[in-house]
């Protein structure tokens, strides 16, 4: 008897924790499941259809729990109770993420409102007052992410953006030689520069390129047309916003890279961001220098940017984003036909931008900021040493209205603009401010229509009004050989300000003119976007039609009783700036990108560039001959890119030609001959975030000059490796 009820408590003993272990879970699993629902809308509040939406424990325990909004934009994502952190994502639009907690057999409703992903490739920021999809934007749009930066090794923005649609450059020799850039046949002045928002142009609109890095850089837009109704003055004919990386990992992110070259050239750089709850955070740092290729040729720049931002609520964000280059270059000259000159040039630049965006109600949108951008040049010549100081500051407030099909918005802007040039004297000041409306209306899901002005009130010359329109139409939505067929159309008229020389000049021999008027354009887009072969193939076409007028230009003049004097006891010349020229511009761009295989993809463009000089009292200047073609802007130009990506490397070979150019004389010269370049990078990724990379640039040593006289760089080789840590 004792035998069986020892055996009894031992089958017991070893039982009974087994069954109330098998129990628990079985007691756990009669809790009822919560639901979580709701619907996504975009920012006019239309429903985004294909959202995904996931639920994470915390802690984590397990596989994520998954839903996807229907056609309707409702979801329904069902979880057992507890703490969850829910993750809200749907291509081109910013992913929305918020902690919950939810009880057993709890139901509920959480609508969410995406805001579009200004970084994205497919989000346009640039093109109206709030960002919109690039398939719908009026004006002709080129769009330039981190990848297509790394793909192409690029390290300089003047080089990166020579290889797009519309453009020609003009570079007083290599690296570190003054640098423009000219934009479907406008001058070089004629094309607004923001960095994170912030204006990067000289009063006037005079910018200088050849410090410009791509360090830090997540994004680059280019939009062609005049902008002046969103912009004022400078966006005479298209605006480049720069767009710094933003952090976005919870685990930070660093990277740090080391290169070297030919000409004595050495660069690095370490870069780091991450997220921090609702602060995110990105800083980086670079410096290169090199020998250069002759005689008083060498070059340094550095670089450090940084972005920073708060989300004070689910719709609520202030950011700070700034960048500052400092860079010194020797100026040889023009060394094709001269011996190199002993002169150098030092710049430095610095733009911030303190950026505010935030909702009150469902419909309305606010954004507010300040900026600040500070430049300064001083070249040293023996003969003429000069020295510039400019600064712009501004505020600037707007608010939208928005509904699912319209949006409208008014703004106001005030500027303060400050300078000092050594040879006009004096410090120059100039207020202006200005008041704008927008709008963009969706009668239909294909047709998206664009309409806005500004009334700019310029200390120097009063108060102009100028007008944009634009139109965008889905012809044809299909999948197949033949796919998505997108028209487009815009109109826009823009204005330029007066540079400080030209307006407030005091040299009794060369006096500013303080009459003179803006310089104006009109311009008009039109273009069409077709899809072929499934989509892997993307075809643009877009005609420009340009009328440039009241150009500023230098004539001579009779000397006056003060220039004689002053000169004295030398001849006296004089001369001032007069509101002359006429010209126009008008020609076409094509641009192919074809994914040719997984791993294999292509791209070209081409760009016809008609410009003639149409009236011009002062022929003296061979600037404006009249009949003769606009400096520096070739007929014919174009480009290509080969990438292919296998497995742990990359490859790209990319070419660029140009046409004959014509340009200033020098000993009797004034036609540039055109020339082909091109250029191989490449790259292998090791295991543990290391990269081996390399660039060839200009790889059969061709001698050619982007500006008459100015040799450019030969054949430049790079390599270096770069660390990166991988979030999870």
């Amino acid at each position: 008897m004792k035998t069986s009820v020892r055996v009894l408590a031992f089958v017991f003993s070893v039982v009974s924790p087994i069954v109330f272990s098998l129990a628990l879970p079985t007691a756990a699993q009669t809790q009822t499941a919560a639901t979580l629902t709701g619907t996504i809308t975009d920012p006019r509040g239309a429903v985004i259809a294909g959202a995904q939406i996931s639920g994470e424990q915390i802690p984590s325990a397990g596989e994520p729990v998954h839903s996807v909004s229907g056609g309707d934009g409702h979801f329904a994502l069902p979880l057992p109770p507890g703490r969850y952190r829910i993750m809200v994502s749907r291509d081109s639009f910013a992913q929305v993420v918020q902690e919950i907690t939810i009880a057993s057999g709890e139901s509920r409703e959480w609508n969410v409102r995406m805001a579009l992903e200004p970084l994205s490739s497919k989000v346009v920021v640039t093109a109206q007052t709030v960002p919109l999809d690039a398939n719908s934007s009026p004006a002709p749009v080129t769009i330039l992410t981190r990848q297509d930066i790394e793909q192409r090794g690029a390290t300089s923005l003047p080089d990166l953006l020579a290889t797009q649609p519309g453009f020609s450059l003009g570079r007083t020799g290599p690296e570190g030689g003054q640098t423009s850039l000219f934009l479907d046949g406008g001058n070089s002045n004629y094309t607004k520069v923001l960095v994170d928002g912030a204006p990067v142009n000289q009063p006037g609109g005079l910018i200088d390129f050849s410090n410009f890095t791509l360090d830090n850089i997540e994004k680059i837009e280019v939009v062609h047309g005049a902008e002046s109704a969103l912009y004022g003055s400078d966006a005479m004919d298209g605006v480049i916003q720069i767009f710094t990386h933003r952090g976005t990992t919870h685990v930070p992110e660093f990277t740090a890279f080391g290169e070297g070259g030919n000409f004595a050239t050495g660069r690095g750089g370490a870069e780091l961001s991450g997220l921090l709850g609702r602060f995110d955070y990105s800083a980086a740092a670079s410096d290169i220098e090199t020998a250069g290729q002759g005689k008083n040729d060498a070059f340094r720049n550095r670089t450090a940017s940084g972005n920073f931002g708060w989300r004070f609520t689910d719709t609520g964000r202030v950011s700070l984003g700034v960048r500052d280059n400092v860079s010194a270059a020797g100026t040889p000259g023009t060394t094709v036909f001269d011996p190199p000159s002993p002169n150098s040039i030092g710049l430095h630049n610095f733009s911030g931008n303190i950026h505010a965006e935030f909702t009150t109600g469902i419909h309305w949108h606010h954004q507010l900021n300040g900026t600040e951008f500070y430049f300064r040049e001083l070249n040293i010549d023996p003969n003429f040493p000069t020295f510039y100081q400019y600064n712009r500051s501004s505020f600037g407030a707007q608010s939208t209205y928005l509904i699912q099909s319209l949006g409208v918005t008014a703004g106001y802007q005030y500027e303060v603009e400050n300078g000092f040039i050594s040879y006009v004297g004096f410090h120059a000041r100039r207020n202006n401010q200005a008041g704008f409306l927008d709008a963009r209306w969706q009668p239909i899901a294909r047709l998206t229509l664009s309409a806005g002005a500004r009334a700019e009130d310029n200390a120097n010359f009063g108060t102009r009004v100028v007008p944009r329109i634009g139109i965008a139409y889905a012809l044809r939505m299909a999948q197949g050989a033949f796919g998505d067929t997108r028209l487009r159309a815009s109109y826009g008229q823009g204005i330029e300000e007066p540079r400080f020389d030209q307006s407030f000049g005091s040299d009794p021999c060369f006096p500013g003119n303080p009459n003179l008027l803006p310089e104006r354009s009109r311009t008009v887009h039109a273009g069409v976007e077709q899809k072929l072969a499934s989509d892997r193939v993307h075809v643009t076409v877009d005609y420009f039609d340009s009328r440039f007028r009241n150009i500023i230009s230098f004539q001579d003049v009779l000397p006056s009783a003060a220039c004689v004097a002053a000169s004295s006891p030398f001849p006296a010349s004089a001369g001032t700036f007069f509101n002359t020229n006429l010209a126009h511009a008008r020609g076409s761009n094509l641009a192919v990108e074809a994914r040719l295989t997984h791993w294999l993809s292509t791209s070209a463009n081409y760009t016809y560039d008609s410009t003639r000089t149409l009236s011009a009292p002062n022929t003296f200047d061979p600037n404006y001959i009249p009949g003769s073609r606009l400096l520096r802007r070739p007929l014919n130009s174009g480009n290509f890119a080969l990438n292919a990506a296998f497995r742990r490397m990359n490859w790209n070979l990319s070419g660029y030609f140009t046409g004959r150019r014509n340009d200033y004389p020098v000993h009797g010269v004034s036609i540039n001959p055109g020339y082909a370049r091109f250029d191989l990078a490449g790259s292998y990724n090791f295991t543990h975030g290391v990269t081996f990379y390399g660039r060839i640039a200009n790889l059969a040593d061709k001698k050619y000059q982007d500006v008459l006289g100015f040799p450019a760089l030969g054949r430049e080789f790079r390599v270096g490796l770069k660390y990166t840590t991988r979030h999870e």
